[in-house]
């Protein structure tokens, strides 16, 4: 019995997590929305029509899963996704990885019903398991642009050097990915191959802004094509941009260090009721089974998770500064 309570336990800690999780990152995109309308504003043009000339996935298939998932508007999402993540993998293949951890999390469910019931279990387990998949990209997708987010004040240094040695932008590009390590450095061997290719600078650069969704890089490509059209010395442009980016990362590294103390206390207070419960159940293994088993025990557990879920979500709120 101890041992389905903790799982149950950590199952439903788990999924209420899962599910805060969620939340934030729909209103960071929503707060990356905003600030693309406003450098759009800035750009001060229209959007050129996005035509990639490189694919680094195949051509997904024209089956009934991959009809369903356009449908869906499942395709263009997990196709980005699995892009910014380095990955090479369809829309298909993510749902077809989902859908079977799914059967699986509902197999274990049915195996091991430590929730309500069967059906509650396997439900549980199949949402956990179909999660897997897109978590896993997703972690990737943000590793990556981390990697490529630090490694864009030298490329901008690289470019403003080399335009100050004689080089055109466009031989600036090429030698920049040809030197640059990756995994920036591929984005920008594939910029200035689609504009070798012929692409216009407009779709070259809409194309790399999508496949690296970072803000410094809609600065990048916002301050070369204002630069364009209104002249000016790129190579002082691009020193400047480097310096306001760094000065950013400095100023994240303040502010990471004076939240330092609230990120430590949403840490413990989050793990202290977990290991409290175990500990109760290894010293103590009856003291927690009477509130387990009985109604008014379990409404008390299932407020004191959303308690602690709602606490640190507040916390989270608080000590998360947007630099």
């Amino acid at each position: 019995m101890s041992l389905l309570l903790i799982l149950s336990f950590v199952l439903i800690f788990a999924l209420v997590m899962l599910a805060v999780s969620l939340g934030l990152q729909y209103f960071e995109g929503r707060r990356k929305q905003n600030v693309s309308r406003m450098l759009r504003t800035v750009e001060d043009v229209r959007p050129a029509p996005v035509s990639n000339l490189l694919k680094e996935l195949e051509e997904p298939r024209s089956g009934g899963l991959q009809r369903l998932l356009d449908a869906c508007n499942f395709s263009s999402a997990a196709r980005a996704r699995a892009q910014q993540a380095g990955l090479r993998w369809t829309p298909s293949d993510l749902a077809i990885r989902m859908a079977a951890l799914a059967g699986l999390g509902a197999l274990a469910g049915s195996v091991f019903p430590v929730l309500v019931s069967r059906g509650v279990s396997m439900l549980a387990f199949a949402g956990l398991g179909a999660c897997l998949p897109y978590l896993y990209v997703r972690r990737k997708a943000t590793k990556r642009l981390a990697e490529m987010e630090s490694q864009l004040p030298e490329a901008l240094d690289f470019l403003a050097r080399s335009m100050r040695a004689g080089h055109a932008f466009t031989i600036s590009l090429e030698m920049l990915g040809e030197e640059l390590a990756d995994p920036l450095g591929q984005e920008f061997r594939a910029l200035s191959n689609e504009q070798n290719l012929g692409a216009p600078l407009e779709t070259a650069l809409g194309n790399f802004t999508t496949r690296v969704p970072l803000v410094d890089a809609r600065f990048f490509a916002s301050s070369i094509l204002l630069q364009r059209q209104t002249g000016g010395n790129l190579s002082e442009i691009l020193m400047r941009l480097a310096y306001l980016i760094r000065e950013r990362f400095r100023l994240k590294g303040q502010v990471k260090a004076a939240s330092a103390h609230g990120r430590l206390t949403a840490t413990i207070l989050t793990v202290l009721p977990v290991a409290t419960m175990l500990g109760l159940l290894v010293v103590a293994p009856g003291y927690l089974q009477g509130m387990a088993t009985d109604s008014d025990g379990r409404h008390l557990i299932v407020a004191a998770v959303c308690a602690q879920v709602l606490g640190n979500f507040c916390i989270k709120k608080i000590i998360r500064i947007k630099v």
